[in-house]
């Protein structure tokens, strides 16, 4: 998958990100799993003393080169192209890339079903990581809130339009009064 993960350099805390990634670092194993296996989700947060005294005063964090297909003008068909293959670098930076200026750090792991839902692609057949799996992914998310709560699903059980507000739960927590109940999908509650 596309992410970044979680080391260290230098004895201190980084991500990788996955086009700086090897095939070999990749799948290197440890224990029987994957060495760098911690995947970031870029869910970070900072304390506001961090980023005022810490983050604004340092302006030296890397640059990452990311090859692109950056459009061009044809000349000849007096028009601009996408190229077939990246044709250019692009400079960028990131704000885990601040991760090594840190006195302390924690990492917390989740499950990646219950906190990760990427969108970085635009819908299309087969395609990943767009709004119509993320909406699917929170879709599922949610049935199961449900199901766990004790409620009963009918109707269309595949449908991906089932939503919960987080002003009636955060995390399927304070579902309760759904146990026993029938619930028709989709769903808005």
């Amino acid at each position: 998958e596309k992410v970044g993960v979680l080391a260290t350099k230098d004895g201190k805390p980084t991500v990788v990100e996955y086009s700086e990634l090897s095939k070999s670092m990749a799948s290197a194993k440890e224990g029987g799993k994957l060495k760098y296996g911690a995947a970031n989700i870029c869910s970070h947060y900072f304390a506001t003393d961090f980023i005022k005294d810490t983050i604004i005063q340092n302006k030296d964090v890397p640059y990452h080169a990311a090859r692109k297909k950056i459009p061009v003008w044809d000349r000849k068909k007096k028009e601009t192209i996408t190229p077939d293959e990246p044709n250019g670098v692009k400079l960028e930076t990131f704000i885990f890339d601040v991760f090594p200026l840190s006195k302390s750090m924690a990492v917390y792991e989740v499950d990646r079903s219950d906190e990760f839902a990427p969108v970085k692609n635009a819908n299309a057949d087969g395609a990943t990581d767009t709004p119509d799996t993320a909406r699917k992914l929170m879709s599922d998310l949610v049935k199961k809130w449900l199901t766990d709560a004790g409620a009963n699903l009918g109707g269309d059980a595949d449908s991906d339009l089932n939503e919960i507000s987080p002003a009636t739960s955060y995390a399927g927590e304070g579902l309760g009064q759904y146990a026993g109940k029938d619930v028709e999908c989709p769903f808005s509650l």
